[in-house]
């Protein structure tokens, strides 16, 4: 059987316990397992004589097949059971505890052995994997053991630089963004990742940097805004190299 488990990222990482419940198939009380109704038996079966198995003739050849009659069971039920109506069996719910170790990922499985469906004819149970599947975070993506996140930051802080408190899953850290900081830039935090269940060290977290245009601004604030960039195309080509270097690229191809 398979029970498939989805669990929150911090779960994930660090490990946790829980309980999950599963259909299941148990021996019928009322007629113990044999599928008979009380007071009756099961019998021989008369077409196969206990062998489960036919032997057919077709010309020159033999061919040995199923009992039609007791489909293999080698006995029929004159009488079954009103409960579980001759199948021994009936559906039930069961309680499981299920140890989840830190660092599982997607597709990860536990093996709970002896938990799956009973085996046929008294034979013994299977095995229930539980299928771990990771809860999609509101603040980190996952790849392998490693962490990444947005860091969305003014236009001042990236243009003067400061100090950012960002969270992780251990609790927060501090990174110095030094001044004239650019969106897409990426920081790495050594072992603020995930230790993953077949790994020896801890993932990293990645930062990337996203510089926020500020919105529902002031009339002061558009006013300083105009101030500031009439003051910046006095020498755009020193204060905005990039766009000065798009717009010269943009000039070359309509010229060329």
């Amino acid at each position: 059987m398979r029970y498939n488990l989805e669990v929150p990222l911090e779960q994930a990482a660090r490990g946790t316990e829980t309980r999950i419940r599963v259909p299941t198939y148990e021996d019928c009380d009322t007629c113990k397992g044999t599928g008979a109704k009380p007071g009756t038996k099961a019998k021989t079966c008369p077409t196969c004589e206990g062998h489960g198995q036919v032997r057919m003739q077709q010309g020159f050849f033999s061919i040995q097949q199923t009992c039609p009659k007791c489909h293999g069971t080698g006995k029929i039920i004159p009488e079954p059971c009103p409960t579980c109506r001759g199948a021994a069996r009936v559906k039930k719910q069961k309680t499981l505890s299920v140890k989840i170790p830190a660092g599982v990922d997607d597709s990860d499985r536990i093996r709970l052995s002896g938990e799956g469906e009973p085996g046929v004819n008294g034979g013994p149970p299977g095995d229930l994997y539980v299928q771990m599947q990771v809860k999609p975070h509101p603040m980190f993506q996952r790849d392998h053991d490693d962490l990444h996140c947005e860091m969305p930051i003014s236009i001042t802080a990236a243009a003067l630089g400061g100090e950012i408190v960002i969270p992780t899953l251990d609790g927060t850290a501090r990174i110095r963004v030094p001044a004239e900081t650019q969106s897409g830039k990426v920081f790495r935090l050594k072992a603020k990742g995930i230790k993953g269940v077949r790994s020896h060290a801890a993932g990293d977290l990645f930062c990337h940097v996203v510089v926020e245009t500020p919105v529902s601004l002031t009339e002061k604030q558009r006013q300083l805004l105009r101030e500031f960039e009439a003051i910046s195309q006095q020498d755009s080509a020193r204060h905005n190299p990039r766009a000065k270097g798009w717009l010269d690229k943009v000039k070359e191809f309509f010229e060329s």
